[in-house]
């Protein structure tokens, strides 16, 4: 059963059609635009904890991609990173936002990747479209040579994983999301019970071993991607938790000898989660980082 938290976020939210699916979004603030893009396998949600700071100075806008959260999680969809790419752009230009800054989160990076890489290959025509003024990436597979999947990934990801899925209880995905968090930093109860409620909302279920093929599609991209972060020239920060198994210190270490000029915080004692685990924290890093771009 959700929360009234998680009830809150679902009644003040917004919904547009996205090739004949409903993506549920949440939209708040004024200023500069800021797209935040969640993680695996949760959602918008993710935000909360830092929602309230970043609405004090941008016009916060945070989709629950295809599969995700409240939005539509069809059977038969081919779930990929570019696709959802298309999709924020999709998003985006229905509110006729022409300029924006963007927060990522896990898999969100690589959706984050892929639109980088589209306005660099639109950079080199006549028309930039979609202008990305910024970016902050926070823990994700920036490099799948780096990232270390989880076992219940890795199982999802083999022929057995529907079967595996169908059988999940909410005691089994508790415990293998909290393995990703700081020991010191863990979710409580109430928050677990969300998450859980966010990937069973629609028969989600069904749909997490297909949402799992961007492990795969990070290889099959790596050279696309990790050349739009190296070659670009907009501002981009890496806050690292480096308590996280999955994409933590060694994943910074790598980060900091692929990018140039790399700008990596490192939050000491936080894991896969940073804006869940310590928000003022994420907070305090990520308006420094954009100060440039604010007026006050």
């Amino acid at each position: 059963m959700a929360s009234k938290s998680l009830e809150k976020w679902r009644n003040r939210g917004k919904t547009f059609s996205y090739r004949g699916n409903d993506v549920f979004y949440r939209e708040q603030g004024r200023g500069e635009v800021l797209l935040c893009v969640h993680g695996f396998p949760t959602s918008s949600y993710d935000w909360v904890p830092v929602w309230s700071g970043l609405v004090r100075h941008f016009r916060v806008i945070a989709p629950d991609m295809l599969g995700f959260g409240f939005s539509a999680k069809p059977a038969d969809y081919d779930y990929s990173c570019c696709d959802q790419a298309v999709l924020l752009e999709a998003l985006l230009k229905r509110l006729k936002i022409e300029r924006v800054h963007i927060l990522a989160h896990d898999y969100g990076d690589s959706v984050t990747q892929e639109l980088l890489a589209r306005y660099k290959d639109r950079r080199q025509g006549e028309d930039p479209g979609l202008v990305i003024q910024s970016v902050c990436f926070l823990n994700g597979g920036l490099f799948p040579e780096t990232h270390r999947a989880r076992p219940i990934q890795r199982l999802l990801l083999s022929p057995l994983g529907g079967v595996i899925m169908m059988f999940m209880t909410e005691s089994a995905f508790r415990r293998s999301l909290c393995k990703v968090f700081s020991p010191d930093h863990l979710p409580g109860d109430e928050l677990l019970a969300d998450y859980w409620e966010l990937v069973r909302f629609n028969r989600g279920k069904r749909v997490v071993p297909r949402l799992l093929q961007y492990i795969p599609e990070r290889r099959v991209n790596r050279s696309r991607w990790v050349g739009s972060m190296v070659q670009t020239a907009i501002p981009v920060r890496l806050i690292n938790g480096p308590l996280d198994p999955v994409s933590g210190r060694h994943m910074a270490e790598r980060y900091r000898e692929l990018i140039p000029n790399a700008d990596v915080v490192s939050l000491e004692g936080v894991g896969h989660y940073p804006q869940v685990e310590q928000p003022e924290r994420v907070i305090r890093a990520y308006i420094d980082f954009m100060r440039p771009f604010l007026r006050n």
